[in-house]
């Protein structure tokens, strides 16, 4: 699932007017999903970083493929991730994992992004549609109060507040695209970024400290 738009008018973007929550829309979109009374699930099995890691955080489950590889790699082009990671990980993770995740800038395979928790778990590429539809029917299939009381009850205590989202993306607007991290930009881009093949494939190992 694609990042943001990293070619894309910052300036026009951060002018979208505000949902009724008084968030940015993409803020919103992010708090509201975490929000849903519904269980949502996430079956990954692809490439989920940046504003794609941030999506499957927000859902309730996410459950992984062995192709699945997970990230946030927008330290290294000097922008605070703007969709809440660094509210969601650590409530997921603990403090430690999620800095690793976050300022480390690096690619999370599937084993190890369910050994840390990033994922519930990880499933056999064969077996992930069959199993998640599986467990999807099976939740479905229970008392939908006991499923929605149970949820919000464990919502009151992992759920970020609305105004973290806002912290963060407008955190996101005003670190990103400064002059300084142009070349760090431009590199990644020349180098495949946001096109189906290049640097996106192992963008882990690409992103490094540069002068």
């Amino acid at each position: 699932m694609a990042h943001w738009d990293l070619l894309a008018d910052r300036s026009r973007i951060a002018a979208v007017k505000p949902a009724p929550s008084g968030l940015h829309p993409f803020a919103d979109n992010l708090y509201r999903l975490g929000k849903v009374p519904a269980v949502t699930i996430s079956e990954i099995n692809g490439r989920a970083r940046g504003a794609g890691s941030e999506f499957v955080l927000a859902t309730d489950i996410r459950f992984a493929g062995s192709g699945a590889v997970l990230g946030q790699f927008e330290v290294d082009i000097g922008s605070v991730p703007g969709g809440n990671p660094s509210g969601r990980l650590p409530r997921l993770l603990g403090r430690g994992r999620a800095l690793e995740i976050l300022l480390g800038a690096d690619d999370f395979p599937a084993d190890l992004a369910a050994a840390y928790g990033y994922v519930n778990r990880l499933v056999p590429e064969s077996e992930l549609e069959q199993f998640v539809d599986a467990f999807a029917r099976r939740v479905a299939g229970f008392d939908k109060v006991a499923v929605r009381e149970t949820k919000a009850l464990v919502d009151a205590v992992t759920q970020p507040p609305a105004e973290e989202f806002g912290t963060a993306l407008a955190a996101f607007f005003r670190t990103s695209g400064r002059p300084e991290n142009a070349h760090r930009v431009k590199r990644l881009i020349d180098g495949g970024l946001q096109r189906p093949d290049g640097v996106e494939h192992d963008l882990g190992r690409q992103v490094a400290p540069s002068s």
